[in-house]
């Protein structure tokens, strides 16, 4: 089977390096992919915001099926004009991926479908936001409803805080289109989780629970980023837990999206706070996250082609999905100023040292290849992702393997899993 990836970073490496261990597999293209994916298989330059540009290469290099990684992509309408071509592909159409691209679309079906989530308002108006921000409590979380590359929740501690928050999405813009409608919601407290879904519109099989690490700075200060580290599974949380996220949230979910005429097929990630009154939806992601997707496919055993196949042609009941009993993490070394502004072409050291390390894999997420080597391409730039027999083991390989990486400016937090 010929597959085409979309996407350039660390999920799309991942995903490729899992699908590559597949008999079905025969060619592999990754458009635009980066250093790493370029070992695995064809690196494509096409324009993945041109959709016609992606199907006409699929046909004339006669693609069976494409894996769509990221989330503006599945915004646009890809999986729907692939589908028009008779290509299959694996994600949500741009209707049922409206939960991600959406977050006053996601509150709004949740509300009206009884999904627990903490309570909010939508705003387009900045003075009517201010307004219902006297009546709140703080801290309080302001989010811009559209992609803004995991960037776009802050959570404000005081009024003011919160004021100038609303004043710099819907006034000044900082990000583009995708603030043009705010939500504003209660903060929650307890412990934050990703769930993951293989979803094939009626059916979900459900992954091991993971935790990201959002913040760029150890304690979980500063900025939002695309995350700064995974690992999986997560300690402390008892068996009900996965169980029941499935019965209250992800099968309403699909549920309510198959009834409004958007069956979900594809991963369905929500970003879940375990609170006192049990677990509450942060978000809705339509794809496979990053970079947990780094840690989960060293875990899989099951052959991924055959799981997106079953997505896609509603069969995911008929497939067993089996796991590792293994524990994996994944760190993420970023450019110096992420997730602010930062250079690009630095010069990496220290990789295949790195990758020396029993049970080390290097995912590239911003990096390209010139005459002296690879260099940085992106904010995230690596992902160091490792498994262990358990957490604490995994890490302590994983932070050993970093350590042999270099490039100017480098940063990383040294306190994943705290």
């Amino acid at each position: 089977m010929n597959i085409l990836i979309i996407g350039s970073g660390g999920r799309e490496h991942a995903l490729a390096w899992k699908i590559t261990q597949s008999k079905r597999l025969q060619k592999l293209y990754i458009a635009p992919g980066n250093a790493g994916t370029e070992s695995l298989g064809i690196n494509v330059p096409l324009d993945i915001k041109n959709n016609q540009e992606i199907v006409s290469f699929a046909k004339k290099n006669r693609v069976e099926m494409v894996v769509v990684g990221p989330d503006d992509v599945l915004a646009q309408g890809l999986v729907d004009d692939l589908t028009k071509a008779h290509i299959k592909a694996f994600g949500p159409t741009k209707i049922a991926a409206k939960i991600e691209w959406s977050k006053a679309y996601a509150k709004k079906i949740m509300r009206k479908n009884n999904i627990p989530t903490a309570a909010y308002a939508t705003f387009h108006d900045a003075e009517k936001a201010k307004k219902y921000l006297q009546t709140q409590k703080m801290p309080i979380v302001i989010k811009a409803s559209g992609l803004a590359l995991g960037k776009g929740v802050v959570i404000s501690k005081t009024f003011e805080e919160a004021e100038k928050t609303v004043d710099e999405i819907l006034v000044k813009n900082i990000f583009g289109p995708a603030g043009q409608e705010i939500v504003i919601e209660e903060y929650l407290e307890g412990k934050e989780i990703s769930v993951h879904a293989f979803c094939d519109g009626k059916t979900v099989a459900l992954f091991p629970i993971s935790k990201d690490h959002k913040q760029i700075f150890e304690d979980n200060k500063g900025p939002n980023t695309g995350g700064m580290g995974t690992i999986v599974p997560v300690e402390g949380i008892t068996k009900k837990t996965l169980p029941k996220i499935e019965e209250k949230i992800v099968k309403p979910v699909l549920k309510a999206l198959q009834k409004e005429g958007r069956p979900f097929k594809g991963c369905l990630y929500p970003g879940i706070m375990l609170t006192k009154e049990g677990p509450k939806v942060l978000e809705f992601n339509s794809r496979f996250g990053d970079p947990e997707t780094q840690s989960y496919m060293r875990i899989l055993k099951t052959d991924l082609i055959d799981i997106i196949e079953a997505c896609i042609d509603g069969s995911l009941k008929n497939l067993k999905i089996i796991w590792e009993k293994k524990a994996a993490c994944c760190i993420m070394i970023a450019s110096k100023g992420y997730p602010g502004t930062y250079k690009k072409g630095d010069a990496i050291y220290g990789l295949k040292k790195a990758e020396e390390f029993k049970d080390v894999v290097i995912f590239h997420s911003g990096t390209k290849k010139n005459k002296e080597g690879v260099v940085t391409n992106g904010g995230r730039v690596l992902g160091v992702s490792v498994t262990g027999k358990n957490i604490k083991e995994a890490l302590k390989k994983a932070y050993l393997a970093v350590d042999q990486i270099q490039f100017d400016g480098m940063q990383y937090r040294k306190d994943i899993s705290k």
